[in-house]
């Protein structure tokens, strides 16, 4: 590994621990709710409330993120998100009552919004076309590694409580299980805060605010010195093109040059959440508690599913750059059509098969973690132009966050009043759906600079 790699890679990796904040805030709900619906009297809508209150927020933040980081700069956006985490983590675990619990974790949402939108946005403009894949996909693996890191924390923490050690008891785990639960995230969202401040500012956005030596600078260090040069021309060739119109806002989104793109952005973006992924991720232990295992047993098989969708996000990254991204994201469509209708006939079985479900969940997870999950924010940070790069990531972001926010929601009061084989038939159909359309849309961006991309799709 060269110089100019390691120091991309370690950028991309200190950045894209707010992907691990995010994938833990989210996740670590799932271990929550099986506490908090007595403890709280709630109904099936309140306890997805408390769920997808998180997401909300995060689809607000989304909007907001990307004008802002063009605004301050991305590093401020990734030091605000840390602080939104670390409060949020404090005050759900101090909570007094269900209001209180919500309005910590929509706290927390902003953060997950803003980290969900400008880390990725950040690495793509950091690394080499060549690299550029795996880099951005650092952030979902970080997503992936927080979701496995609060499912497992969560199963510690519960067999801790239950053990009954003394030093269990003098914490309270056995008393405040959940409170611990939401608690923990304190101590990475500080870590993350910190290490912020070692990393240099985005060279692109230097590029935009004139600031072109430290650019420079900044793309030496990552990608060498004759490929630094060539790349700050070409930021500053895309920025001139575009010198003479009005500043970036979502109407420009809709300009006929652009409507490719945002069609893509869209379509994929409403897939990713319409699949269902964040219904497994939040309600795991519940999903395998009504399968007919018991909890600590519910909770373990929480923590295969982190693990199954850690390891092919890792396959993931290895192979983006090299087969593609829409070779990944059609077979993964495929796959998860497939393990939804595999659901939806074990739970309408007569002889209802734990193992089989399962299986189901897994083979949902790793098909997801192949291709939407990695792939998304990816294609995401490459279709949009330059000077439009903030406020589309941020558009298309909201967009997923509002059907993520829908599918939490409703989940619990799907399974009470449709089943959980209707529910999941219902997730299978949109897959099918989209199969065709993601033939038929989207082009092939693996190896193609950002520049190159912009003049194919946009037509500059």
């Amino acid at each position: 590994m060269t110089s100019n790699t390691f120091y991309t890679v370690k950028t991309a990796l200190i950045v894209a621990l707010g992907g691990f904040l995010m994938g833990f805030d989210v996740s670590v709900i799932s271990g929550v709710v099986s506490f908090i619906e007595p403890e709280f009297s709630l109904s099936k809508i309140q306890l997805g409330w408390a769920v997808a209150s998180l997401t909300l927020t995060s689809t607000l933040a989304m909007m907001l993120a990307g004008p802002l980081s063009d605004r301050i700069g991305r590093r401020p956006v990734l030091k605000l998100a840390a602080l939104l985490f670390l409060v949020s983590a404090i005050l759900s675990a101090i909570a007094p009552d269900f209001a209180t619990l919500v309005a910590a974790r929509m706290l927390g949402g902003l953060g997950v919004g803003a980290a969900l939108i400008t880390a990725p946005l950040y690495i793509a403009e950091l690394a080499p076309a060549a690299l550029r894949g795996r880099m951005v996909s650092f952030n979902q693996l970080n997503i992936v590694i927080g979701i496995s890191a609060a499912f497992f924390s969560n199963y510690l923490i519960l067999k801790f409580g239950h053990a009954g050690g003394e030093w269990a008891v003098a914490l309270g785990l056995d008393r405040w299980a959940w409170r611990w639960m939401l608690g923990i995230e304190a101590l990475p969202s500080l870590f993350y805060f910190v290490a912020l401040y070692t990393v240099p500012e985005s060279p692109r956005w230097l590029a935009m605010r004139g600031q072109d030596a430290a650019a420079l600078d900044v793309l030496r260090k990552a990608n060498g010195d004759a490929l630094a040069d060539q790349e700050l021309q070409q930021v500053k060739a895309s920025l001139a093109a575009g010198s003479e119109q009005e500043a970036a806002s979502v109407r420009e989104l809709f300009r006929p040059a652009l409507r490719r793109v945002i069609v893509i952005g869209v379509l994929v973006g409403v897939l990713q959440q319409i699949t269902g992924i964040n219904s497994v991720f939040f309600y795991a232990p519940m999903i395998f508690e009504q399968s007919g295992v018991g909890t600590d047993a519910s909770f373990m098989q929480a923590i295969l599913v982190g693990l199954v969708n850690l390891v092919f996000t890792v396959l993931a990254i290895s192979l983006i750059d090299r087969l593609g991204r829409r070779p990944l994201l059609l077979a993964g469509l495929a796959g998860i059509a497939g393990s939804m209708l595999l659901l939806a006939y074990g739970f309408a079985a007569a002889n209802l098969n734990p193992q089989l479900i399962l299986v189901g969940i897994l083979i949902f997870v790793a098909s997801f973690a192949m291709s939407l999950g990695p792939v998304m924010w990816v294609l995401f940070s490459e279709l949009f132009p330059n000077r439009v790069r903030g406020v589309a990531i941020s558009f298309v972001g909201l967009i997923n966050s509002a059907v993520s926010f829908l599918v939490q929601l409703v989940f619990p009061w799907e399974l009470a009043r449709l089943g959980n084989s209707a529910t999941f038939l219902i997730y299978g159909v949109f897959a099918l759906a989209g199969l065709p359309l993601i033939m038929r849309l989207l082009p092939e961006t693996k190896g193609r600079s950002l520049e190159e991309l912009e003049v194919e799709l946009s037509g500059r």
